[in-house]
């Protein structure tokens, strides 16, 4: 992600090695700990100062905002990559399955997703519509294709993605070993495939 300001000089080597190093242990204290981590223990974990955290990011916010989007551009441009697969059904199911699994493994992440509101997103950013619409593309693909059921749309999609997310998280805190996402894909299957 790059700077907001659009006026920032190229970070040098070793600031990009700790810029980079600051969001790999943001991530995964979001993953297991959620949005209440500290700036102070993020940066007690990536071995370094406090200082040096604010130096990339002024903010908790924008520290967060830039691990949690990063994360959604990856899930778009995994289904913009997969949008001319050459079996539609398989990459769709497959797209939604990595999808549930890894935001339902990401205790922020999920919390973005399942809140269904614009992702808190900076002004100006399209993110929100890039996911809906990918999304929409491989729904549609999968759906020409006879794998998706032609009755349910991008939106209908979506709002069983955050339901699937809350479903799975409530199965592995039960320890649960039923996969949501399999039960969500198999009643979007036409049936007979």
């Amino acid at each position: 992600m790059g700077d907001d300001h659009g006026t920032a000089r190229p970070l040098r080597a070793d600031a990009r090695r700790n810029r980079d190093r600051v969001l790999q242990i943001a991530e995964e204290a979001l993953a297991s700990d959620g949005l209440t981590i500290s700036f102070d223990e993020i940066a007690r974990r990536a071995g370094f100062g406090v200082g040096t955290v604010y130096r990339h990011f002024p903010t908790k916010e924008a520290l967060f905002e830039a691990v949690l989007l990063g994360r959604i551009e990856r899930f778009v441009a995994d289904a913009r990559a997969l949008a001319t697969a050459e079996d539609p059904g398989k990459a769709f199911f497959g797209w939604f399955a990595t999808v549930v699994e890894q935001a339902a493994a990401n205790q922020a992440l999920c919390d973005l997703l399942e809140s269904g509101s614009r992702m808190a997103l900076r002004p100006g950013s399209t993110l929100q519509d890039d996911f809906a619409a990918a999304l929409g593309r491989l729904l549609a693909r999968a759906q020409r294709a006879g794998a998706v059921r032609p009755d349910v749309g991008a939106d209908d999609v979506q709002d069983l993605l955050r339901g699937c997310l809350v479903a799975e998280r409530r199965a592995r805190a039960r320890g649960g070993a039923v996969r949501m996402a399999d039960v969500v894909c198999d009643g979007l299957r036409v049936t007979g495939r």
